[in-house]
């Protein structure tokens, strides 16, 4: 049994709090002893489902304080160096790069091991520079830094040399849990629609502005096809309003963030992905893991590392823009006999990137499978 401390920024969603949820709950099956820390200021809530023995202890619980200041920073740090004596932890995980360089910087000269990740492409999400002259000098210092795609480690490679790399990408999860909140497909798309579905984050590097721009060169060349993007975040109304000048009101949907995603990907036919930039899209893993041949540009890293060009998915260069994103969909949308045969397909990521298999290179990297 070993005593694990996992430091997250938070846990209110997003790829990386939903891959922390899923290695802590499987430690804590295995029995090993984990702490879940989510080291936010703010502090937040969690809203993915743990087990009953991880424990969840929010970092700014221990500081005493929510405010961002110096001196509240240097608390973090000494909470978070004493939570890993006193816990006697046989090791450190964390992901983010800030999380990560604060989890280093606060665990120098106590031996033990710390195994970071980014869980992004780094030179597409800047930190600035500072964060960035940190990390290069930090991430020599970790047991391992885990990346999640070859061309992450080729960017750690040169950035950090003297980084010790691994890389792991995300599981696939199959099938999803479900949570609040649940909305109906039904009460968005009529029966008798087909739908192209979109998940994420409403951010610019998602690409969802370009993306409804992208579906109005569609629509009328196909009338029974809408689009949903689900989802919230801070460009929620400058989507809605792109929505009304294009004349897409009863076309395209923005119902939000769901809980009972699976019930979304099985009603849809389509899956697209309009992201500038991604690292391993947990969403992409599951629209395709139940049955939807994807249409996504092949940003630097994450999509091409999943889709399998013309056999599951197409993948559009981002030079060809929302121009070539069209005729991606259009070309898929139009072939109802590729698409079944791409659907076929595109079921096998459930194991080529099998939970079972990625939480195994996770114990190695731990060094966990050496207990057994």
């Amino acid at each position: 049994m070993k005593r694990i401390v996992f430091f997250v920024s938070s846990m209110q969603g997003g790829g990386a709090e939903r891959v922390a949820a899923l290695l802590c709950n499987h430690w804590a099956e295995q029995g090993h002893r984990v702490i879940l820390v989510p080291t936010f200021s703010g502090r937040g809530e969690c809203l993915y489902p743990l087990d009953e023995r991880v424990r969840l202890i929010y970092l700014a619980d221990c500081v005493g304080t929510t405010r961002k200041s110096p001196l509240s920073m240097l608390r973090r740090f000494l909470a978070m160096r004493a939570m890993v004596r006193e816990w006697e932890a046989d090791g450190v995980v964390s992901f983010l790069p800030h999380v990560n360089v604060a989890a280093l910087l606060a665990t120098r000269g106590l031996r033990t091991p710390v195994v970071v990740a980014e869980r992004t492409f780094p030179p597409a999400m800047l930190i600035g520079a500072v964060w960035s002259r940190l990390r290069r000098w930090t991430y020599p210092w970790a047991a391992a830094v885990v990346m999640q795609t070859q061309r992450g480690v080729e960017w750690l490679t040169a950035e950090s040399p003297n980084s010790r790399s691994a890389v792991i990408p995300n599981p696939c999860v199959y099938p999803l849990p479900v949570s609040e909140p649940r909305l109906d497909p039904a009460s968005w798309v009529a029966p008798e629609r087909r739908l192209l579905l979109a998940v994420g984050r409403f951010g610019e590097e998602k690409g969802f502005a370009g993306l409804i721009d992208t579906f109005a060169r569609l629509e009328a060349d196909f009338p029974d096809w809408d689009l949903v993007i689900l989802g919230e975040g801070g460009e929620r109304e400058a989507l809605e309003a792109r929505v009304q000048k294009r004349g897409l009101a009863g076309r395209v949907a923005l119902p939000g963030r769901v809980g009972n995603l699976a019930e979304w990907y099985q009603r849809a036919q389509i899956y697209v992905m309009s992201s500038r930039f991604e690292g391993f899209p947990n969403t992409l893993l599951e629209a395709m893991a139940h049955g939807l041949p994807a249409v996504s540009f092949d940003c630097e890293t994450g999509p091409a590392d999943i889709i399998q060009e013309g056999t599951d998915g197409l993948l559009v260069s981002p030079a060809d823009g929302d121009a070539g994103l069209a005729r991606a969909m259009g070309a898929l949308m139009q072939d109802d006999v590729r698409r079944l045969r791409m659907s076929k397909a595109a079921v096998k990521v459930r194991e080529r990137f099998s939970s079972e298999r990625v939480m195994a290179e996770w114990d190695d990297v731990l060094g966990l499978n050496r207990e057994r």
